[in-house]
C-alpha cells in the first residue's frame, strides 16, 4: 500500500468517527452515550496522525530529488555509491527494502484496502440500528430485583410514564400492587411473537457497545402489530394473567391506544423518551 493510500485512511477513519460522534449522534447506534468523549478523541488523534503523516511524506518526496547546494546532496556532501562505499570509507546499504534480486517487498498485502470500506462507511453509511432481528434471537435481560421496601409511590399522573424495566419490576416484585389498574404508557419498538398473540414492545440496551446487546420486552395484546422494527408508543393497563406482584404475573399489556412515533435519540436505553 502506497504511503498517501495510509495517509488517506487515517484521514478517512478520523473524520468518519468525528462525523459520528460530533457532527451526529450516530455514534448511538454502535456505543453507549459515555464513550463519545473518547471517540471525539479518537478522531482528532486519527486525523493529527494522518496529517502528520501527509507533511512526513511530503519532506520525504522532497528530499528523494536529490537537489542540494551542490548539485549532489542537501546536506552539500557527495556519496560515492557505485562501489558501494561511501568516501568515508563506510558502505552505504542501498538495498534495505529488496531482497538481492531488484524486488521491492515492503510494501502490505492487497486485502488492507478493505480497510477503506468501514473507513468510508463511516462517512457515507449508517448502518441500521439494532431491532427486532436482534431482540427475537437474544435472551431478555434478566431485570434486577428490588428490595421489598425499594419501590416509591407511583406518580398520580395517568397515563403513567414508564419504562420497561420498572413496568417488569412492579408487575413481578411490587407486592403492594401499586401497577393494578393503572393506566400506563410506554415507548419501544415492534418486535414480532413467535406464536400465539399479541406482539412484543421492545427496548435494546447496551452494556458498552453493541456487541454486547441485550433486550427488554413487554407483551401487547389487544392491538394488531405494526411493521417490525416500528418506533411505537403504547398506552394501555396491566394484562390480568398471573398474581400481581410475583413471578407468575405476566409482563403484558393490554393496549388501549398504539402511536407511531420517532426513534429516540437514547434509543439504546431503556429510559423515558427525552423531553417526555
Amino acid at each position: 500500500m502506497k504511503r498517501f493510500v495510509q495517509v488517506a485512511l487515517l484521514v478517512l477513519s478520523g473524520l468518519g468517527l468525528l462525523q459520528a460522534s460530533l457532527l451526529t449522534d450516530l455514534y448511538l447506534r454502535y456505543v453507549k452515550e459515555g464513550m463519545r468523549p473518547l471517540l471525539i478523541g479518537s478522531g482528532v488523534l486519527l486525523v493529527v496522525l494522518g496529517v502528520v503523516e501527509a507533511v512526513s511524506w511530503w519532506r520525504a518526496r522532497e528530499g528523494a530529488d536529490g537537489h542540494g547546494p551542490d548539485g549532489d546532496g542537501h546536506d552539500g556532501t557527495r556519496r560515492d555509491t557505485h562501489d558501494g562505499h561511501g568516501y568515508d570509507g563506510t558502505r552505504q546499504d542501498t538495498h534495505d527494502a529488496h531482497d538481492g534480486h531488484g524486488h521491492d517487498h515492503s510494501g502490505v498485502p492487497r486485502v488492507a484496502w478493505l480497510l477503506f470500506l468501514p473507513a468510508l462507511s463511516l462517512l457515507f453509511y449508517a448502518p441500521p440500528a439494532l431491532g427486532s432481528f436482534t431482540a427475537s434471537r437474544e435472551a431478555p435481560k434478566v431485570v434486577a430485583v428490588v428490595e421489598e421496601d425499594g419501590f416509591d409511590p407511583l406518580p398520580a399522573t395517568s397515563p403513567l410514564p414508564i419504562t420497561l424495566t420498572d413496568f417488569t419490576q412492579r408487575v413481578q416484585q411490587d407486592t403492594g400492587r401499586a401497577i393494578e389498574g393503572r393506566t400506563v404508557r410506554m415507548t419501544g419498538f415492534v418486535t414480532p411473537a413467535g406464536g400465539g398473540d399479541g406482539w412484543y414492545l421492545t427496548r435494546i440496551l447496551l452494556s458498552c457497545c453493541a456487541a454486547d446487546a441485550q433486550s427488554v420486552k413487554v407483551r401487547v395484546y389487544g392491538v394488531e402489530a405494526p411493521a417490525a422494527d416500528t418506533w411505537v408508543t403504547v398506552t394501555g393497563t396491566w394484562h390480568a394473567d398471573g398474581t400481581l406482584g410475583t413471578q407468575s404475573a405476566a409482563v403484558a399489556l393490554d393496549a388501549r391506544s398504539v402511536e407511531r412515533t420517532e426513534r429516540p435519540s437514547n434509543g439504546y436505553t431503556d429510559a423515558l423518551p427525552l423531553g417526555s
